[in-house]
Parts: C-alpha cells; sequence; structure tokens
C-alpha cells in the first residue's frame, strides 16, 4: 500500500523521467491516475501502464483536450479486455456507448488512436521487454504488481512502448453519431443497427441466425 501510494503522489523516484505529454495535455499523469484509480476500482500495474500509452497516443496526434474540445475528434481501437484499457477510456474519454471505443479481441496489450479529422492513426503496443526491465529496476521489490507500477511510472516511452503509424479504414457506420436504418432479421424478427445484417439464401439475417453466434438456446 505504500508503493501505491508513491505512485500517487508522484514522490520517491529518482530515476523518473518527465513525460512530454504531462506537459501537454489539459491533466497530468497523476490527475489521470487518479481517475483510472477510481474507474476501475483499484490502482495496478495495468492502469500506470494504460494511462501512459494513452497519454502518448494523444501527444503523437496533437489531441490535448479529449473530454473537452477535442472529444469528437477520436475513435481508439483497444486490442485487449483487461486493466489497462479501462485506463485508456478514462484518459481519451472514448467510451463503447459513445462509438468511440472500439473492441477488437486480439489479447494484446495495445491500442491505436484515430483522428477523424484529418485520418492520421498511431497504433501503440506495450513492449514484452517492459517487464524483464521493471525487475532490473526494482529488484528490492518483491511484489510483481508493485514492482511494474513503480518502474513503468519511471521508463521512457522508447522503453515501454512500440509506436506505428497505421491506416485504418472507418467506413461511415463506424463513425460516432451515424444513424443509418434500422434492419430486422427475417428469422428472429431482432432490429440491426449500423450495418451489422448478413445476407443468407436471399434473407436478411441477423450474424446470429446467419450462425455467427457467441450463445446458444438453454436446454
Amino acid at each position: 500500500m505504500v508503493l501505491k501510494a508513491a505512485v500517487l503522489k508522484g514522490r520517491g523516484f529518482p530515476r523518473g523521467v518527465k513525460l512530454k505529454a504531462d506537459s501537454f495535455l489539459v491533466k497530468s499523469f497523476d490527475e489521470y491516475l487518479r481517475d483510472a484509480e477510481q474507474a476501475h476500482g483499484h490502482l495496478c500495474a495495468g492502469q500506470v501502464l494504460g494511462v501512459r500509452l494513452a497519454m502518448l497516443g494523444l501527444q503523437k496526434l496533437g489531441i490535448d483536450d479529449p473530454h473537452g474540445k477535442d472529444r469528437k475528434r477520436l475513435v481508439t481501437f483497444v486490442e485487449i479486455d483487461r486493466c489497462a484499457t479501462d485506463a485508456v477510456g478514462v484518459v481519451t474519454g472514448c467510451r463503447l456507448g459513445k462509438r468511440a471505443l472500439k473492441f477488437r479481441d486480439w489479447g494484446k496489450v495495445a491500442a491505436t488512436f484515430v483522428d477523424v479529422t484529418n485520418g492520421k492513426a498511431i497504433r501503440i503496443a506495450a513492449k514484452e521487454s517492459s517487464k524483464a526491465l521493471a525487475r532490473q529496476l526494482h529488484p528490492e521489490v518483491v511484489s510483481k504488481n508493485e514492482q511494474q507500477m513503480l518502474a513503468y511510472r519511471e521508463m521512457s516511452d522508447d522503453d515501454l512502448f512500440a509506436t506505428q503509424w497505421v491506416k485504418v479504414d472507418l467506413p461511415p457506420e463506424e463513425f460516432p453519431g451515424y444513424k443509418g436504418e434500422r434492419i430486422t432479421c427475417a428469422e428472429c424478427g431482432e432490429g440491426i443497427n449500423f450495418r451489422r445484417e448478413v445476407r443468407h439464401d436471399g434473407k436478411v439475417l441477423c450474424r446470429a441466425c446467419a450462425g455467427d453466434s457467441y450463445y446458444k438456446p438453454a436446454d
């Protein structure tokens, strides 16, 4: 608990680095980390990693106020349903319900940030080597989680992340605020939004009725 408090207060890091995004964004790393802890329910290494990942993405795109004047500029793709993703949502303001947060289940601690005003996009992925570096930086810390919480705050962006400028094709139905035709499935009668229907054997079906279902009726 002492180490967690130190991470939140930003104290005790002689090898710490000054984050470029800290002076660029409207909130500091420590402020975003407090917000992330509150939203996620606890503080962990994944929260530290996710906050830094998102802050770097915003800085690279030149988005400094994602909850204010820039709130409609960003769409974010996340690739894992773990702690870091909650932190990414907190920093960027992107939410599933706003259709600004897109989930791709690839099992990777990575996210792609897309500026919808100009099409620029950058993918940022956590480096596997950061875990070994955390052990080197803080061998005195027994808990792996607390060891990584300290180290992930100190490491440079280059030590923590791999970055790549990418192109993301976003059709109109993927944009926040898209209002399209609502289709009714010919099999189950449920409504389908955002062009997610499937045409099969001359019928317009939802994905479940077309055979692409994650559930099945209980016996």
